[in-house]
């Protein structure tokens, strides 16, 4: 890979990381908070829940943003934003400055969650786009491992704030890759693709050039008004089915129950606290290694092949999780963890960054920031449903039933993918655009036939 690419790629997925450690480190700090603003269950809730809203209120805008004011515009400010709420969030004085903070911060993730990938996309060569996007996802899992590494590491080594409070110091470290990724963001360009459909040839061309996207120059000459084109128009139907089908699948998968409550479910099957907060680590690091299967062979195998064999997997391992959740273990709690190993595997590898690869380039260059837009919508709204219907779940149907249910939805998403997914790996944004029109005017073809 070629340097230049290389350093544009670790300063974008910074982006991920800063996704992955701003939504993690909260998991230590919640009880923190609680105990110095004496907060009631419902400011408990929102206190979690305010980043959300921003999450959605930056997705709600950033797809419309980009596409007016360009890529790396948007990038600047998320980066911005996550510098600006770490700093805001560490000095809050009351609870209320505190829930602001957390709302920018939720809109800087929000932003990066569809620009990161969008971005990385446009910018890399059609041979190597799935590994490259791949390492956005592989980034967010690497910023929640760290965010758990970092606030055990405060706790340790006793990092106080002035005020005596080791909350704030959790906040603030989330300042350091927050300004490098502003500070990186600076050195890189604007996507070609984006200044070809602004109709900036000059200067697409020269980072055409510098990135070495020859396939951009003969494919890209005719300039989209972006903003007047629909997403509902029936060419994009599917894709865009496809695109909000994949991160529904994501949350439905049973990833949350295994992130969120795992330690508890854990507990529920024989093994001691401290020993299912252990394992819940080993998870962590289990999810960020097996990203790089993903990485390792997204070009190679191809899209399809990954997400069938993934999700085939993830629900036989759910499957078995289920049977041993159902089974007297009170003395081999810890079996319980293989299955559920086996089931990241499958997940981190497919399901996982998978939403991310083919949302970023399987919608038409026209309407792709505000359909990645909608997708990125559809996985956060679906974050928000089904974090709160587990705990239900979990105490109406147990966890028995709970991860036959997630096993369920698994199955449907390899029918899903194996009726709608075509391949896309090795084909330039281009060319999966000309495929798109290409179907839908053979189906008009046939149906006037008719």
């Amino acid at each position: 890979m070629k340097a230049y690419l290389l350093f544009i790629i670790i300063v974008v997925s910074l982006g991920g990381f800063l996704f992955g450690f701003d939504m993690a480190v909260v998991s230590g700090i919640i009880p923190l908070v609680k105990e110095d603003f004496a907060l009631t269950a419902f400011q408990e809730g929102l206190f979690v829940s305010s980043a959300l809203i921003g999450c959605i209120i930056g997705v709600a805008f950033a797809g419309k943003l980009s596409d007016r004011y360009g890529r790396k515009s948007l990038l600047i400010a998320a980066a911005a934003l996550f510098f600006l709420s770490a700093i805001a969030c560490s000095l809050s004085p009351d609870f209320f400055t505190l829930l602001i903070a957390r709302c920018l911060s939720g809109v800087g993730v929000g932003v990066a969650s569809i620009v990161v990938p969008l971005y990385i996309a446009e910018v890399s060569p059609a041979s190597s786009r799935g590994r490259m996007v791949t390492c956005y996802q592989l980034a967010v899992t690497i910023g929640i491992l760290i965010a758990y590494l970092s606030n055990a590491a405060v706790l340790q080594y006793d990092w106080q704030w002035i005020d005596g409070s080791y909350w704030r110091m959790m906040f603030l470290i989330g300042a350091i890759p927050a300004l490098l990724f502003w500070l990186g963001l600076y050195r890189i360009p604007e996507s070609p693709r984006w200044l070809m459909q602004k109709g900036n040839e000059g200067r697409a061309a020269e980072v055409i050039r510098r990135l070495r996207l020859t396939e951009v120059i003969s494919a890209s000459s005719v300039t989209q008004e972006t903003g007047k084109v629909s997403l509902w128009k029936p060419m994009y139907r599917q894709a865009l089915l496809l695109g909000l089908l994949l991160p529904l699948f994501s949350q439905l998968s049973g990833i949350n129950a295994i992130i969120y409550f795992g330690p508890t479910i854990l507990v529920h099957s024989g093994l001691s606290l401290s020993g299912s907060l252990q394992t819940q680590i080993y998870f962590g690091l289990a999810n960020v290694i097996f990203t790089g299967i993903a990485i390792w062979k997204v070009d190679s195998w191809g899209r399809r092949p990954l997400y069938l064999v993934g999700s085939a997997g993830a629900t036989i391992c759910l499957l078995l999780t289920a049977w041993f959740l159902n089974l007297n273990m009170e003395n081999y709690g810890w079996l319980l963890a293989l299955p559920i190993l086996g089931f990241l595997l499958f997940f981190a590898f497919s399901i996982g960054p998978l939403k991310f690869v083919v949302a970023s380039e399987i919608f038409p260059g026209a309407i792709r920031a505000k359909a990645m837009a909608l997708s990125v919508l559809v996985m956060w709204v679906a974050d928000a449903i089904v974090g709160q219907l587990t705990p239900i779940m979990l105490d109406a149907w147990g966890a028995t039933w709970t991860f036959r249910f997630f096993a369920a939805c698994c199955a449907v998403a390899f029918l899903a993918v194996y009726a709608l997914l075509p391949e896309t790996k090795g084909k330039t944004l281009e060319t999966i655009e000309a495929y798109w029109q290409e179907k839908f005017n053979k189906n008009r073809r046939g149906e006037n036939s008719n």
